[in-house]
């Protein structure tokens, strides 16, 4: 086995699809290709996959995804447009202003998907890899130069093996350095409001998150989330109204892991609209410098 390959854990009943990340003599470090679980595993117990289509968690997990996009595409015509409606009756007449996602992941493929979603939905987002260790300080950099309306801090984490205090955060792999990236967020932007923060990954440290200044974090019951579901947060905190409360309610039955998975705070949404629209507002045939 090396570095890349796809894998199952037999002592787990090949539940979970994960990528080797890192080889280290008989223990190999896992990233979960699906789920954003950070594990570690004997290599004896591992079982290479070639197919991982025929798992039946792997497609379990891409049909909730498939579906997770589909309801986000639905609901970002829905939300344009009943915003819209409220203003005026003519929808040529005004530009959306979506809230600006910055989104930081430990995982670049979860990363390029996560933009995938973004850029399909025309919510303006800025992307960046880094390891979790790193989120802090790549924050700090950032922060001042994107100045976004949502920060998203994901990536792996997962509960340490033989580690059941749930209340310590060296129990977990990587809720500490979340919460730190989360401190740094607050320091910027002390309003709830005005900067929306969600952060977390698998079995993440949820209170701490919270604590520390989250308005959603994962995870409450300790449980895998899916790649996707910080992404749909991210999204409906983005297209709901300035003057509106997110639907916390609402927006944790959406993602894919449901309230053991993700949890918030009531926040204000991030979406405004804006007139004229300038493809309409000018004139047939004028020339524009």
């Amino acid at each position: 086995m090396k570095q890349g390959d796809l894998v199952v854990r037999k002592s787990y009943g090949g539940d979970v699809l994960f990528r080797i990340a890192g080889l280290n003599d008989a223990m190999a470090l896992l990233r979960g290709t699906d789920y954003r679980l950070l594990a570690d595993s004997r290599i004896d117990d591992l079982e290479p996959v070639r197919n991982p289509d025929e798992l039946g968690g792997t497609r379990r997990a891409r049909i909730q995804a498939h579906q997770s996009v589909r309801r986000m595409q639905e609901e970002r015509a829905h939300f344009g447009s009943a915003y819209a409606s409220a203003k005026g009756p003519n929808r040529r007449t005004y530009f959306e202003m979506p809230g600006k996602v910055l989104h930081l992941d430990g995982d670049v493929h979860y990363l390029r998907k996560s933009m995938a979603v973004y850029y399909q939905l025309q919510v303006p987002a800025v992307g960046a890899h880094c390891h979790e260790s790193q989120m802090p300080s790549v924050l700090a950099q950032l922060l001042p130069q994107v100045r976004p309306d949502i920060v998203v801090i994901t990536g792996h984490d997962g509960v340490l093996k033989h580690r059941e205090d749930w209340a310590q955060l060296g129990s977990y792999k990587n809720s500490a350095n979340f919460v730190k990236a989360v401190h740094v967020a607050r320091d910027y932007e002390k309003h709830f409001d005005s900067m929306i923060v969600v952060a977390g990954a698998c079995q993440s440290h949820f209170e701490a998150l919270i604590q520390a200044g989250s308005n959603f974090a994962s995870a409450p019951g300790r449980i895998m989330i899916h790649a996707l579901d910080p992404v749909y947060v991210a999204v409906r905190c983005a297209l709901t109204p300035f003057r509106e409360p997110i639907d916390i309610a609402d927006v944790v039955a959406g993602t894919i892991s449901g309230q053991q998975g993700v949890g918030g705070v009531e926040t204000m949404g991030r979406y405004r609209i804006g007139v004229p629209n300038l493809q309409t507002a000018i004139p047939s045939g004028a020339n524009v410098m």
